[in-house]
């Protein structure tokens, strides 16, 4: 089920597409045994850089993986069949390949954060998205 914007792009902040993320890594883990992780990008209210590296993230993500937008500075990313320390790396790779890009960008100060979802695991929002964003960095930039 897809989300359309009026414009005829998907909307990746409606919710019943983070819905549908959930129900994905779900299915990926019960029905194949593929672990996926749920990985909480975040940085301080009102930095568009942090916008711009959401936007740049989904731009390099696999074919598979997806970007929920939670806020301007928030995204939820769920990146199928991979643990927790590969995540990490992806992420911390695009992080560098951003700074590469764009190298007159001032520090990128953005929280990330992780959890699996395992086979024989179930996956909620209501349980996974306090965990991915209680140590985001706070305050205004």
């Amino acid at each position: 089920m897809s989300m359309m914007t009026s414009h005829g792009t998907e909307d990746r902040s409606d919710p019943r597409h983070l819905r549908g993320l959930f129900d994905r890594a779900n299915a990926l883990a019960e029905g194949h045994g593929v672990a996926s992780v749920f990985v909480g990008i975040a940085g301080r209210e009102g930095d568009t850089l942090v916008r711009d590296f959401i936007d740049f993230v989904e731009a390099e993500l696999r074919v598979e993986d997806h970007v929920f937008r939670l806020l301007r500075e928030r995204a939820v990313l769920l990146l199928a069949d991979v643990d927790e320390e590969a995540a990490a790396s992806i992420v911390e790779r695009l992080r560098i390949d951003f700074a590469n890009r764009f190298p007159t960008v001032n520090e990128l100060d953005v929280g990330v954060a992780t959890t699996s979802v395992l086979p024989g695991r179930s996956a909620s929002a209501k349980d996974v998205l306090p965990s991915l964003f209680e140590n985001a960095p706070r305050g205004r930039r």
